[in-house]
């Protein structure tokens, strides 16, 4: 029933709910900082995600890692290394800087990981415009700014783009739900020397909710929130939309943390979220170019030398020339003399008709198979 709900939601809505939750739940995880700090709170959010998944996957998952082999093992060690790394790097930083600037320098990530994929020179202006806007929202020229968050920041974009190049081998090779319980799973035990002694030293029930809460709405709520759009949105349509997240960080910063951005700010944004829609359009454009090359007739249709037929070649030609009493072979490779039939069979079998039998080398007319 809940399923049935999501999808009468529109595709686009169901992504910028799934954002929303992500990065209010960021915000959320910033007022539980100086109650356990940065690690504890990174550790535990992990945790209950790793949990929560792995109640989720059931026995399925066991069986998959135990007849997985070792390559995929490490490949999903790699994976949560990483995702610990992109987790640990982003909450030190928005402990130093506001939400909006932390999740901009993050997106610095994914947004360099698409414009090389297109390996397109005019498309390092996205880069640039993107980097001039972080440079707006961080105002290095000013003297109160916080070089370690953005230092932490920018670790957390060489994060990202890692998880983006890892993910896809992990999800292809366990599944996108069982990939997803594993790497947490791993994160959750890299971290835990950041975290576990914080909750240890103060271990706050209201924390350890606060944390339950917030492991909810990151990730199991935007993951399925995205599953779900995405079995409806083209790809290009989805990177557009999720180009929109500095924005919406920006605006869950202010609503629950109250933090008010400066004008410069505003429009450093602008040209993350420019920079991030326009790779978008432009991973799009050859997308369109290759499937318009894709849906071109053959040369034969064109020329209506060929009319559309049910079955293979082979299939055809071994039901014509079963009615005319012959053996169908293949046509031997280019260069050589084609066995069987000649040219004139070929164009009979293209217009639908049983080729006539020729008689064979040495024998008269009439005397192509021996009476039985």
């Amino acid at each position: 029933m809940f399923r049935a709900a999501l999808i009468r939601v529109p595709a686009p809505l169901l992504v910028l709910a799934g954002m929303f939750a992500l990065h209010a739940g960021s915000a959320l995880a910033v007022l539980q900082f100086d109650a356990v700090g940065t690690g504890a709170v990174t550790w535990l959010r992990l945790t209950w995600a790793a949990l929560l998944l792995l109640a989720l996957s059931g026995p399925a998952l066991w069986r998959r890692v135990r007849a997985a082999p070792r390559r995929d093992l490490w490949s999903v060690v790699i994976l949560g290394t990483v995702s610990a790394g992109m987790m640990a790097f982003y909450s030190e930083a928005t402990a130093r800087i506001d939400l909006g600037t932390a999740t901009s320098l993050e997106f610095l990530g994914p947004l360099a990981v698409a414009v090389v994929a297109m390996r397109r020179r005019a498309e390092v202006a996205w880069i640039l415009a993107a980097v001039a806007g972080v440079a707006c929202m961080t105002r290095p020229w000013a003297g109160d700014a916080d070089l370690a968050g953005i230092a932490f920041g920018v670790a957390g974009a060489v994060c990202v783009a890692l998880y983006i190049v890892l993910a896809q081998r992990v999800s292809n090779s366990f599944g996108a739900v069982h990939g997803l319980a594993l790497s947490l799973t791993v994160a959750s035990v890299v971290t835990a020397p950041l975290g576990v002694p914080g909750v240890v030293a103060n271990p706050d029930p209201r924390v350890l909710g606060a944390t339950l809460g917030i492991a909810l709405l990151f990730p199991l709520v935007p993951f399925l929130l995205e599953m779900v759009a995405l079995q409806r949105m083209r790809r290009s349509a989805y990177s557009t939309f999720v180009s929109l997240e500095p924005a919406v960080s920006l605006v869950m910063g202010l609503v629950i943390i109250a933090q008010t951005p400066q004008p410069v700010q505003l429009a450093g944004m602008a040209l993350v979220v420019v920079a991030g829609i326009g790779s978008a359009r432009g991973e799009a454009r050859p997308r369109a170019v290759e499937q318009r090359g894709e849906a071109r007739p053959r040369p034969a249709e064109q020329r209506g030398d060929a009319r559309p037929d049910p079955g293979s070649e082979g299939e055809r030609a071994g039901a014509l020339l079963g009615s005319a009493g012959l053996e169908w072979r293949p046509p031997a490779r280019p260069g050589t003399r084609r066995a069987g039939i000649g040219r004139a069979g070929l164009r009979a079998l293209r217009l639908g008709r049983a080729p006539r039998r020729r008689p064979l080398p040495g024998r008269p007319p009439g005397r192509e198979r021996e009476p039985a």
